[in-house]
């Protein structure tokens, strides 16, 4: 008989799934009768929360005389990422770095907001969906942006005609990645939380809260950096002109 039995698993894994999975709708808007889900309600929390920083972090700023010491943290930590971004973007990171650290802000938010018992809505496909959709119009925009219309168009049967639906295929290839990559790292940390739960020694040396630090913090913010990557990637790819 094993030294450490196992505690019955008070919910069953697959019922809990389900749960986490299923989008209940919070209110439905008067009229024209839209229902409104928990993941669009948390997304817009998010939004605020991080809309009521931002302002309160950027009140005040100067351009001369004695800056204070808020001031100098951010510059320090805008020029950091710019540079990282340039790195990525070959000289480019200021054009698009507000947009890369927003959308890695939001994610890394989304993906931690579970600590404090909210669902977060990177559990939702709709959301990363979204998420990988936005990216690629920039990547698109991007292109454009940099090659002009008939430039962008023209790249994608390069280096030979013959390769163009491949290159076409990648608009859809893309944001799918994107999508399911960052869904299921954030869906794959649950599932293996709830299996730690079941089992009692862990519950006896308190490490599911250590587990729970790991995949809804550190595991949260490196999803969001490696979204956030792979966008900075692809928008290098759509820019560069040969």
């Amino acid at each position: 008989m094993s030294a450490f039995p196992l505690m019955p698993v008070t919910m069953d894994l697959k019922e809990e799934l389900m749960e986490q999975l299923e989008l209940e709708t919070v209110f439905t808007i008067p009229y024209i009768n839209v229902e409104v889900d928990e993941s669009t309600v948390v997304s817009w929390i998010i939004m605020a929360v991080l809309t009521i920083l931002a302002i309160i972090l950027t009140r005040n700023l100067k351009v001369e005389g004695k800056l204070s010491k808020r001031q100098l943290i951010l510059e320090v930590c805008m020029e950091k990422l710019i540079n990282f971004f340039d790195g990525i973007l070959a000289g480019r990171g200021k054009k698009y770095a507000p947009w890369l650290m927003s959308m890695a802000i939001f994610i890394g938010a989304s993906n931690i907001i579970g600590i404090f018992g909210f669902k977060p809505p990177t559990k939702s496909m709709q959301s990363t969906a979204a998420m990988a959709i936005t990216s690629i119009i920039l990547v698109e925009f991007a292109g454009i942006r940099e090659r002009g219309l008939k430039g962008h168009l023209k790249a994608f049967a390069e280096p030979v005609w013959i390769v163009a639906p491949i290159n076409l295929l990648e608009l859809i290839i893309k944001p799918l990645s994107l999508c399911m990559r960052l869904f299921g790292n954030v869906l794959g940390a649950f599932i293996i939380m709830e299996l730690l739960k079941s089992i009692l020694v862990i519950q006896i040396l308190q490490l599911p809260a250590a587990f729970s630090l790991y995949f809804d913090l550190f595991d949260g913010i490196l999803q969001a950096y490696i979204f956030v990557f792979l966008t900075a990637m692809y928008v290098q790819e759509a820019v560069e002109v040969e």
